[in-house]
């Protein structure tokens, strides 16, 4: 009988089962979430784009503000968590843009140093 509406429990033993469900059930949610987040630092470094875009971050929070007092939870509760994992997100993004700017940098320098161009093109003088 799953799930149970908080109401139906009768017991400490079944709210903790349905809170482990609920668990789980996010868990699955922030791993697809992750996909996404994955995706985005990939098309970001194709275009050039900053980790961190404060208007998205702010539209975001916005909408999950309004969804949350919509479903009767606490907006500042839920803004609170999404601060936190946009944050995570965003540090995750940055770490990600970085390294591969660093590895596209060190590639073109050692590419440089073998050919001896120092990155000029044409005759040598």
């Amino acid at each position: 009988m799953f799930p149970r509406k908080p109401s139906d429990c009768a017991d400490l033993a079944q709210v903790r089962q349905e809170i482990d469900r609920v668990d789980a059930a996010l868990v699955g949610l922030i791993a697809e979430r992750f996909g996404y987040v994955e995706r985005a630092w990939q098309l970001k470094l194709e275009g050039g784009q900053e980790a961190s875009v404060p208007w998205r971050n702010q539209q975001v929070i916005d909408k999950v503000r309004a969804r949350a007092a919509e479903s009767g939870v606490p907006p500042d509760l839920c803004e609170a968590l999404w601060r936190q994992m946009i944050g995570w997100f965003i540090q995750y993004e940055e770490e990600k843009l970085r390294a591969r700017i660093e590895a596209k940098i060190e590639t073109k320098t050692k590419t440089e140093t073998k050919t001896g161009t120092g990155g000029k093109t044409g005759p040598t003088p």
